[in-house]
């Protein structure tokens, strides 16, 4: 064997370690993505843990966060000034009105269920709409005529 083959072979060898890296990286990238998909099926609250240890302790934010832990209930922007220690000015709710928002904006701790009312993700709205308690029993109307309904 000449030294022109060796050198050939020594090619085709590199030539199939690339071919060979090459897959291993198209597998590694489609192993990412999978991963990223992954992490969109997860809802937010799970993934807002990490957004919560950012919070500045000491912070009105990080006051809020405990208040609105600790009363287990999304709450109005005044109860909420008067529950971490604040005056209810103007000032105040404005400033406090936009840190909240900017969290809400993000979808990160915190979540508006009202006008100026605010808890934390996952809470339910403090003013859930259930239907009355007569729901679907008696009467409907339909353009000045009464017609009723009979019960299942």
């Amino acid at each position: 064997m000449d030294i022109r083959e060796k050198l050939e072979d020594k090619i085709k060898k590199k030539e199939q370690e690339i071919v060979e890296y090459e897959r291993k990286i198209s597998e590694t990238k489609s192993y990412i993505e999978a991963l990223r998909d992954t992490i969109k099926l997860f809802p937010k609250s799970a993934i807002n843990e990490s957004a919560e240890s950012k919070i500045r302790p000491g912070s009105a934010i990080a006051k809020t966060l405990a208040f609105l832990k600790k009363t287990g209930k999304p709450m109005h922007l005044n109860d909420i000034l008067e529950g971490i220690g604040k005056q209810t000015t103007k000032k105040e709710r404005v400033t406090l009105s936009g840190s909240l928002g900017w969290y809400v904006r993000r979808h990160e701790v915190f979540v508006r269920t009202g006008p100026n009312t605010f808890g934390l993700i996952g809470m339910g709205s403090d003013t859930e709409e259930k239907p009355p308690e007569d729901f679907g029993l008696g009467t409907v109307e339909e353009k000045g005529d009464v017609t009723e309904l009979e019960s299942f």
